[in-house]
């Protein structure tokens, strides 16, 4: 599988456990909030795959875990291959995904190669094509890898990055009627990396965070903010 970053230690990523990431490159939404536009639109300066499970298996029995993020890495035809190696090695992994691809996302986790999802809810559903900078974007996907994860098949996180220009206190009510009951849900507060797909992107305030919080509790109750 194609890589295009490496980060060999992260306490954050993957909660509760010391581990590393890679980045795959590629995504079929274009969120102009995003903060990895070039691994989204110009990935390059591959990392070589041998030299990640290398570092991986040197480091059995000190490193617990691996994310696995993007871009998007269902997109990716090697991820199979790839998780099934991780796991072989010992690893718990975590898998970031914009939800696109729910079949992928389901075999993963009846094949057992994947122990937590990080799935990105970009904003409510009549907002959502707006927000992915997708026209026209049929919501069906999407809307089939959240009820997935609801069934809680597999450990998971669904998460916002809340944006100023994107998203307000209705969108997030909305938010939490279609995600109801979720066991984990994140607020993510934004932050210009400067390696944004569009510009004029703005975080909101503590204050606005925690009002946009407490819109989505009734239905969430654990709903938390990050990053704030």
């Amino acid at each position: 599988m194609k890589l295009y970053g490496f980060q060999k230690l992260t306490t954050l990523d993957y909660v509760g456990k010391l581990a590393c990431t890679v980045f795959t490159g590629g995504c079929n939404f274009r969120c102009p909030f995003c903060h990895n536009a070039s691994l989204v639109l110009r990935p390059e300066d591959e990392v070589n795959e041998e030299e990640v499970f290398s570092y991986l298996y040197k480091r059995k029995g000190l490193l617990e875990g691996i994310c696995v993020s993007g871009g998007e890495p269902l997109l990716s035809d090697g991820i199979f291959p790839f998780l099934e190696t991780c796991k072989r090695l010992g690893y718990a992994v975590k898998l970031d995904t914009n939800g696109a691809f729910p079949q992928r996302l389901i075999r993963a986790v009846e094949e057992g190669l994947v122990d937590r999802v990080a799935m990105d809810v970009k904003n409510c559903k009549e907002k959502y094509a707006q927000t992915t900078g997708i026209p026209n974007l049929s919501l069906s996907k999407v809307e089939e890898s959240v009820q997935f994860l609801l069934s809680g098949r597999v450990d998971y996180e669904l998460r916002t990055t809340v944006v100023a220009e994107f998203h307000g206190e209705e969108d997030f009510v909305r938010i939490g009627k279609w995600i109801a009951g979720a066991k984990e849900y994140y607020l993510q507060e934004f932050v210009d990396s400067g390696d944004l797909i569009g510009g004029n992107m703005h975080a909101v305030c503590k204050e606005e965070m925690e009002r946009f919080r407490a819109a989505v509790v009734p239905y969430v109750p654990n709903a938390r903010l990050r990053g704030v």
